[in-house]
């Protein structure tokens, strides 16, 4: 399978990270959460930072002042911890932006979710301006201006912007206009458009784990002690700023305003903004067949409204007749046809039917269990040697037919967690030694939480669980992406060498 070189780059990154912080602590894998705890940080410091500061012209400047040195040691952290925190956020914003994009992650059923994403962006580089704004320092004086002269490029201001409040002045009650903007009105609207970013997603979770968590404070509180966060000289309005030392995480378009005229900096930043939101489209990718409830095989137990990342399955009252209370929908809209569904209905038991046909109580037309079965039971029966392996391979993850060979069988999933835990017992019983399933790379699901809930299926600890016959020694797990080969390859010599293990004890138990 060929990697695009935007992904094989990405890829190269997260592999980096994973060696740096380990799999469970790597921060490409918990690029959302961190962006919520980086929120948390800059509401916990903004509010305390609120508490001295003067919404004036005259106090404005002296509050800040007396937060920076006089109490240094506290409100002074506090300041650069609020500016790094702000920072930190844009990094992780856009680095979630380019793994989405490098990973394919974008397109198709996704599409809500990146749409919605790129204008939280703006939100949030809006947001600090406004905050810069509030420290009315020479940056701040910077800022206004040349806000002024961005705004009375557009036909609502027409130079009204400049006029009022640059030229005659700034006032102390346009100056509480832009405290309530960054204290009240952006953080309301920001918290909409991120409800609305996450509004298709099932199990949100908004908290990164403990120990990347702290130890992002703790790098945070570091960096706020070794260059705490300074003012520039007081805004004069009867001046014009020499030096300014600009934020580029936030101030990047204002530089642009001493070569371009505003009209253009407005195209330019449009023009990157509508591009970003029709990318889901450019060109729009296959809508994939969506899963399908048979109501003849569902008992209304939910599991799979349980499982869905998605959120696109949802219980309601039984409408057949049948004896059970509940049924299944999928909407079709939500539906990001993963399979994960399928995996988690006790119905897709493989050795449920005696029948040709193995139906169950929601499947995948492209991919229904039965066909798995079948695709199964074709590949241990073409394996020989001594130690014969199934491996069942995620088709966003490694292509398991480059690990085929005499004693090793690839069968292809649309994700890993649609493989029933049964089906593992079924590929034991028809006559593997052992199986291998090969899903995405550790806590990076294509679909969210095929990995996870595949894992938690195999321990016991979400339904349906993976029963106690099938001897745990003879499966395995391993996460892998499409540039992972080797490393898959090297857990397969061990699985064999495990497998071989195995057969010796039980050959020496037999003969004693």
């Amino acid at each position: 399978m060929r990697v695009n070189p935007v992904k094989r780059a990405y890829l190269a990154l997260e592999s980096w990270f994973n060696l740096s912080f380990g799999t469970d602590w790597n921060p490409l894998y918990h690029l959302g959460t961190l962006s919520f705890f980086l929120f948390w940080i800059i509401l916990v410091t903004g509010i305390y930072l609120f508490i001295p500061f003067h919404a004036s012209l005259e106090g404005a400047y002296a509050s800040v002042e007396w937060m920076t040195h006089e109490q240094w040691y506290l409100a002074g952290v506090m300041r650069s911890l609020h500016r790094y925190a702000s920072d930190a956020v844009v990094v992780t914003i856009l680095l979630h932006l380019f793994k989405e994009f490098a990973s394919g992650r974008y397109r198709g059923f996704r599409w809500f979710s990146w749409f919605t994403g790129v204008p939280t962006l703006w939100m949030v580089v809006t947001l600090g301006i406004t905050g810069y704004w509030l420290v009315w320092d020479e940056l701040a004086q910077y800022i206004a201006i040349g806000s002024a002269r961005l705004l009375d490029a557009l036909p609502i201001f027409s130079g009204a912007m400049t006029r009022n409040f640059v030229s005659g002045g700034m006032n102390d009650r346009f100056f509480i206009l832009i405290e309530f903007l960054h204290l009240l009105g952006q953080p309301l609207l920001l918290v909409f458009l991120l409800w609305l970013h996450v509004k298709r997603l099932s199990n949100v979770n908004i908290h990164p784990p403990r120990g990347l968590a702290v130890g992002t404070l703790l790098a945070l509180v570091a960096l706020s002690l070794w260059a705490p966060a300074v003012s520039q000289g007081p805004a004069d309005l009867e001046s014009v700023p020499r030096a300014l030392q600009i934020d580029w995480f936030y101030l990047n378009v204002y530089p642009l305003l001493e070569v371009w005229p505003p009209q253009q900096i407005w195209m330019l930043t449009t023009g990157i903004t509508v591009l970003l939101m029709l990318l889901p489209w450019l060109p729009p990718k296959k809508k994939e067949p969506v899963a399908v409830v048979d109501l003849e095989h569902c008992n209304g137990c939910g599991i799979c409204f349980e499982d869905c990342p998605f959120d696109a399955i949802t219980v309601q009252a039984r409408t057949d007749g049948a004896r059970y209370e509940q049924e299944v929908v999928v909407d079709p809209d939500l539906c990001g046809s993963c399979g994960i569904c399928a995996g988690a209905c006790p119905a897709s038991n493989p050795f449920r039917s005696a029948r040709d046909t193995l139906e169950t109580g929601i499947d995948m037309p492209q991919q229904p269990v039965d066909d798995m079965r079948r695709q199964t039971r074709e590949a241990v029966a073409a394996l020989s040697g001594d130690e014969k392996i199934v491996v069942y391979g995620c088709a966003h993850g490694l292509d398991v037919d480059r690990v085929a060979r005499a004693d090793t069988a690839g069968v292809r999933l649309i994700c890993s967690g649609m493989l029933p835990p049964t089906l593992v017992e079924y590929a034991l019983k028809q006559g593997a030694d052992g199986v291998m399933v090969v899903g995405c790379r550790e806590n990076d699901c294509y679909y969210r939480f095929g990995n996870r809930w595949l894992k938690a299926r195999f321990a016991g600890e979400r339904k349906p669980t993976l029963r106690a016959r099938a001897e745990r020694q003879r499966v395995c797990v391993h996460g892998a992406a499409e540039t992972d080969l080797r490393a898959v390859e090297r857990d397969l010599e061990r699985f064999r060498a495990r497998l071989a293990l195995l057969r010796a004890e039980r050959e020496e138990w037999v003969a004693s």
